[in-house]
């Protein structure tokens, strides 16, 4: 079973890229979205061809949005609680439904229930649970502020991105236990894929050494990251292949030559618990060729498992 994920940063924009020929030419049986950024009236008529999709737009015009593509209608769809659009291939309609019963929602991950952020399927045709995340991207801690203030692109804001960002990761620490054992206690195994924006480890991003105080490799994101992962519960999949591999990435800057010189960060996962990280066959980044072909500023992520 092919499973991609992909940050299509604006699925409009990223067809206009070229999004169905890439989705055509590698045929994943499950793709998880994020950044679909489009309210539902105005999703594009095809773009997701022979897929079922579920869709959780989020409240906010114009941002982030989290989708999982399947081939079957899943067997239950689950959000924070927001509504979710069910559509199958052909269908054009926009009527959003609620989502199906799942673990409470801790009490963190309230703030966010409406803003698009996390999506979990049932698969119908293998025993899975998928999950689609765009995690906040945060900011800086205010004590960082106040060094850096001189050389930092935004206003400070004391911190509070920063601090939101560590309520959403300290609740979804708490989401992924449950979610995972409740796919267990259903006989199902579980992966969640995404847009985490941390990078765990130095090998995760090119310039480690100068990005030691941005947003994304922060010492507290990274420990959060590492919290989450163990070899009884969740396994990052594509560093499981790679061991001693820089990258590889997913992610470049739009800016300057960073696609063209790899200057990456890999910030999209596959989490996946551990039987089926046992079962993977393959697993790369879909980096396409040249600047001129590029999708989105995020690489699909796609790994082959053996179901």
């Amino acid at each position: 079973m092919r499973i991609a994920s992909f940050n299509v940063n604006g699925i409009r924009a990223c067809q206009t890229r070229g999004f169905e020929h890439w989705l055509a030419r590698r045929q994943p049986d499950v793709v998880s979205l994020q950044e679909v950024r489009c309210p539902v009236s105005l999703l594009p008529s095809g773009v997701f061809g022979e897929y079922h999709l579920s869709y959780d737009p989020g409240d906010r015009a114009g941002r982030n949005g989290v989708a999982v593509l399947t081939r079957e209608a899943p067997a239950a769809v689950r959000t924070f609680g927001a509504p979710v659009l069910r559509r199958a291939p052909g269908e054009e309609h926009t009527e959003l439904t609620e989502p199906d019963a799942g673990p409470t929602l801790p009490r963190e991950l309230k703030e966010f229930a409406g803003e698009g952020r996390y999506i979990e399927v049932d698969l119908a045709d293998a025993p899975v649970t998928v999950a689609s995340l765009y995690l906040p991207k945060g900011g800086l801690p205010a004590d960082l502020q106040e060094k850096m203030a001189k050389r930092m692109r935004e206003a400070p804001d004391g911190g509070a991105k920063y601090d939101r960002k560590m309520r959403f990761l300290a609740g979804f620490a708490k989401q992924l236990d449950r979610s995972r054992k409740a796919a267990a206690a259903a006989g199902r195994e579980f992966v969640v894929m995404g847009d985490f924006n941390v990078a765990h480890t130095e090998r995760d991003v090119k310039n480690w050494r100068g990005n030691k105080n941005s947003e994304g490799f922060l010492p507290s994101e990274r420990e959060w990251f590492g919290s989450i992962l163990s070899p009884r519960t969740l396994v990052d999949v594509v560093r499981s292949q790679y061991p001693d591999t820089d990258g590889p990435y997913a992610w470049w800057s739009w800016m300057g030559q960073a696609f063209e010189r790899d200057t990456g960060w890999r910030i999209d996962y596959h989490l996946a618990t551990p039987t089926l990280a046992r079962s993977v066959e393959s697993a790369g980044v879909d980096k396409e060729p040249s600047r001129a072909e590029r999708l989105s500023d995020h690489a699909p992520v796609v790994v082959d498992y053996r179901l």
